[in-house]
């Protein structure tokens, strides 16, 4: 596909799947390759075919959603971020948690492609923070619309490629070769859980001490779809619970509930606690229709 017939034919349908063709500028070819494969899959000579297929066919609109998918992710993407969940974060999280005298750190990974984001939040978890909080335990919710991912994710097994920016202790320990790469030790996959979901029609009930929502809702969806997906993730949040999104992202203005962590970049806190609530309720296992 061409690059103007290419950037035509995303401006037109974008809108239509709530998505906003600037978070798509730099990895449209990555997208347009997937086009590109269906059209040969459906025998159409171009994107002007593909679009009056989609006219008459709606439910096309399906296969061209998967197409607008970008699974990009890696262990430990943006040390930054991560290093405010280890020095301060994930602490104070904890400390609310204990004081609230739950049992676990409820989180929340939206859009986690094959894995890469809730494992190394599990692997930060029981290497560097939970020998500091004995009897408090870790569940991380892991959501994302793409299957094949999810079954990569299932595996727990990778390339190079992704565990380049993994420090080399974390790495040591939470790995072992095998015949299909460099594989997750089952230790680390436990409380892990991984569903089908697509965050646009429906979330898990909550409440979370922390959400991941990074390099999805906010880069790739139209302005109001934003709105209404943080909304629902803030009511989601225990009070003082944590949202962390993409370094180059920015929340929409509209949306009240949450400040910035003081110092922290990407990270933000759900502000106004209750007056006098004492412990946050337990997150409730996803009921079957958010497999």
């Amino acid at each position: 596909m061409k690059d103007p017939d290419g950037v035509q034919f995303l401006q037109w349908c974008l809108p239509r799947l709530r998505l906003r063709w600037p978070g798509f500028r730099k990895v449209r070819r990555r997208v347009y390759k997937c086009i590109d494969r269906r059209l040969r899959q459906l025998g159409l000579a171009d994107v002007s075919e593909y679009r009056r297929y989609l006219e008459r066919d709606a439910e096309e609109w399906r296969a061209l959603d998967a197409c607008c998918r970008i699974p990009i992710s890696r262990f430990f993407r943006d040390r930054a971020v991560f290093a405010s969940l280890e020095e301060e974060v994930l602490p104070r999280l904890a400390e609310i948690a204990s004081a609230r005298h739950e049992q676990r750190l409820q989180c929340w990974s939206i859009g986690c492609a094959s894995g890469e984001e809730p494992y190394t939040l599990s692997i930060l978890w029981r290497i560097r923070i939970a020998p500091r909080f004995p009897g408090l335990g870790l569940r991380v919710l892991a959501t994302d619309v793409d299957t094949h991912a999810l079954e990569r994710a299932r595996r727990g097994c990778y390339g190079r490629g992704s565990l380049k920016d993994l420090p080399a202790d974390l790495l040591a320990r939470a790995f072992t070769p095998s015949p299909q790469g460099l594989c997750l030790k089952p230790e680390y996959r436990e409380g892990v859980e991984l569903f089908q979901q697509d965050v646009r029609l429906t979330m898990p009930p909550g409440p979370f001490h922390l959400v991941f929502c990074r390099n999805l809702a906010f880069t790739y969806f139209e302005a109001a779809l934003q709105r209404e997906i943080l909304g629902r993730v803030i009511e989601r949040l225990c009070p003082g619970g944590a949202l962390v999104i993409g370094s180059l992202e920015s929340l929409p203005a509209e949306v009240a509930g949450l400040e910035p962590w003081s110092g922290r970049r990407a990270v933000y806190r759900r502000s106004a606690p209750d007056p006098g609530e004492g412990s946050a309720r337990s997150a409730a296992s996803p009921p079957g229709a958010h497999r």
